[in-house]
């Protein structure tokens, strides 16, 4: 799915009164949720982008990461001052945000699709990141 697409998409939703939305397309899936009561004008929008690319998938002995679904900038945490999502050595759930991708100003929380605990994180905070890039090797669980 390009970013294009993507972009109509948002504008879509920002201008409904849907709460939330999900399109699935190949392997990508892109869900959108709206914060705020429904048909409250300017609400920020939170995308979330899950993709079977987004886990690089392993048997138990090889190397296993989390990579970047989209061209971005990596945020580890949801503010300066808050602590990082995940840190080396934390056990992470199905579903759980790992760190933050913003692209195009929007913020996307990028989820772990499966259990694993974090080994290495191989980006820094800030540092944009391409299509495709290990963010944190893992190792299943």
């Amino acid at each position: 799915m390009d970013i294009k697409k993507i972009e109509e998409l948002v504008q879509v939703i920002e201008k409904s009164s849907m709460l939330d939305f999900t399109i699935k397309e190949g392997d990508t899936k892109i869900s959108m949720s709206r914060r705020g009561e429904v048909g409250q004008a300017g609400a920020p929008v939170a995308v979330s982008l899950s993709t079977q690319s987004t886990a690089v998938q392993a048997q138990d002995d090889e190397e296993c990461y989390i990579t970047s679904p989209i061209v971005g900038t990596f945020y580890s945490s949801p503010t300066p001052e808050d602590a990082a999502f995940v840190n080396v050595g934390d056990t992470v759930k199905q579903g759980q945000t790992v760190c933050i991708l913003e692209a195009m100003k929007m913020m996307n929380a990028i989820e772990s699709d499966f259990d694993c605990e974090i080994e290495s994180v191989l980006v820094s905070n800030e540092q944009k990141v391409e299509f495709g890039q290990p963010l944190f090797r893992v190792k299943r669980v």
